[in-house]
């Protein structure tokens, strides 16, 4: 059904209007009586469970950060079957992000390129929305992503990252770091070890006993990753996540042109899923067997999912599937997950 919906309704759409259609359905699950239905329908197979971060996951498979920025749809996204939500990215400043267009489909490869540019109503309010979710039915483990505010300066970053996990760690369930998205001018420069070791371990300070992870990008060199990761167990850090999406456009299937329209942006889909799976291998090498990392990039099916975990992945995420496969997404992927173990 939902390929159809896609096909003749929803791709004729502009992606970022879709997006916002398919959210407000989401949104209004918990309001409904079909939340505890769609729930029982698509709740995880108890074999699938995960102990990680000092918090208990109903199953590897959550929803990465740009899906839902302010923690709006939190609840109905756990009731489809995510185990965790990471929301955000949320800046201390709220912003409208880049002007519009600013989110394309490159359908031939299942893949999206977004500039949305950390569009969110700011930390104040996320966090209040955020408390509200607390002894929710059905609420999954809650991640929360923080950048920079646009208006502030690269080196003025650390206050306001402080500012953000000032505001959100006390309610959060995790905390992340990010520094890797394209689409905020600077921002990947605080990948930079000299710039990043005290930005995190700021950041260390705020969020107190709350677990704290950073999110690298797939575009940094070998040694790069391998730098950070040993920077991230050195401070102390939680887990790591990988990968942000990539400002490459090697190896698309899509017309040259409809790329090149498209303009810059992070590409998130299979076309990162290689580079990000290496990355995971990378980090695994270097960080100890107990350090949480998260696999995210071009994660769609089963398969990739128990691919990401065979190779250390300790959770996985995804986002771009969620519009080529639908709101029974999660559920495809975990019950696939529990039939690959069944068989092993």
């Amino acid at each position: 059904m939902y390929p159809l919906l896609f096909r003749f309704v929803l791709s004729r759409l502009d992606p970022e209007q879709a997006h916002h259609l398919a959210f407000d359905v989401i949104r209004a699950l918990p309001r409904t009586r079909l939340g505890s239905l769609v729930r029982r329908f698509t709740a995880p197979d108890p074999s699938l469970a995960v102990h990680t971060l000092g918090l208990d996951f109903d199953s590897p498979f959550g929803v990465a950060a740009g899906f839902d920025k302010d923690g709006r749809a939190i609840v109905g996204l756990g009731m489809l079957g995510f185990s965790h939500v990471e929301i955000g990215t949320l800046t201390a400043k709220a912003q409208s992000g880049n002007e519009r267009p600013r989110l394309f489909r490159l359908v031939p490869d299942r893949a999206v390129i977004n500039r949305m540019g950390f569009n969110n109503g700011g930390a104040g309010p996320a966090a209040l929305r955020v408390a509200r979710t607390s002894g929710a039915a059905y609420r999954p483990i809650v991640g929360i992503n923080i950048g920079k505010s646009r208006v502030v300066d690269v080196d003025d970053a650390i206050d306001d990252y402080r500012s953000s996990a000032r505001a959100l760690a006390p309610v959060a369930d995790y905390l992340v770091v990010n520094v890797s998205s394209p689409n905020t001018p600077g921002l990947r420069g605080l990948q930079e070890l000299d710039k990043l070791a005290p930005l995190l371990t700021a950041v260390r300070e705020e969020a107190g006993a709350v677990p704290l992870l950073v999110k690298i990008a797939p575009d940094l060199s070998d040694d790069e990753v391998r730098r950070i990761a040993e920077l991230a167990v050195s401070l102390g850090l939680d887990g790591i996540i990988a990968t942000n999406t990539t400002i490459s456009r090697e190896g698309l299937a899509t017309d040259p042109q409809i790329v090149a329209a498209a303009g810059a942006g992070g590409l998130s889909g299979p076309p990162v899923a290689t580079r990000s799976l290496e990355v995971l291998k990378l980090v695994r090498s270097v960080v100890p067997a107990d350090l949480c990392v998260i696999s995210v990039g071009g994660i769609e099916t089963a398969d990739d999912a128990a691919e990401r975990l065979a190779a250390g992945a300790t959770l996985v995420q995804g986002y771009t599937g969620f519009l080529y496969r639908g709101p029974l997404w999660a559920r495809q992927v975990n019950r696939g997950l529990a039939a690959l173990r069944a068989a092993h």
